[in-house]
């Protein structure tokens, strides 16, 4: 195969699952992040733990965490792995105003994890989102990104720091 082909199509166009049992295991390790934006009375409230279904930043961690295990039957043609760890920050930012989320997941395995990590990130926020909606349905989902990938035949990548000129 060459490097423009897609790696999830036969060679009749078909929908595939790639084969990695080729592939050596490696240790694995991905970041990824995003955020919630809302409204300055929704981010006192959760600042507070005031909303009426509690906890809101350990409720979204649990499931950003399960979200990681759970990847492959949510992402069709995304291989089952065995996850080593999963870390989940969740920061309250007055800037914003809102969360900002990090998720770092570990494997070792043949292929990485890059969407385990965005996975964990994403419903980390949409339960931050349930669980708030009933106060504030404005809240926007922003910047849901990888930013490091470790391990495999590629090695390791970083995402350009802003203004350079790699940056998206």
């Amino acid at each position: 195969m060459n490097s423009g082909e897609l790696s999830h199509i036969d060679s009749s166009g078909n929908a595939r699952m790639v084969d990695v049992s080729v592939k050596p295991d490696t240790a694995r390790l991905a970041i990824a992040t995003g955020a919630i934006r809302m409204s300055t009375a929704t981010f006192d409230l959760i600042g507070r733990q005031a909303l009426p279904k509690g906890d809101v930043l350990t409720v979204a961690r649990i499931a950003g965490i399960q979200a990681a295990k759970r990847t492959s039957d949510l992402i069709p043609l995304c291989h089952p792995l065995a996850i080593r760890g999963v870390d989940i920050a969740l920061e309250l930012d007055r800037s914003l105003p809102g969360i900002r989320a990090s998720a770092q997941v570990r494997c070792v395995g043949p292929t990485g994890v890059e969407m385990e990590a965005m996975t964990a990130v994403s419903i980390a926020l949409l339960t931050v989102y349930d669980m708030a909606k009933a106060v504030d349905r404005d809240m926007v989902l922003l910047d849901i990104r990888v930013e490091s990938k470790d391990g495999g035949r590629s090695g390791s990548w970083r995402r350009s720091p802003p203004g350079s000129e790699n940056a998206p």
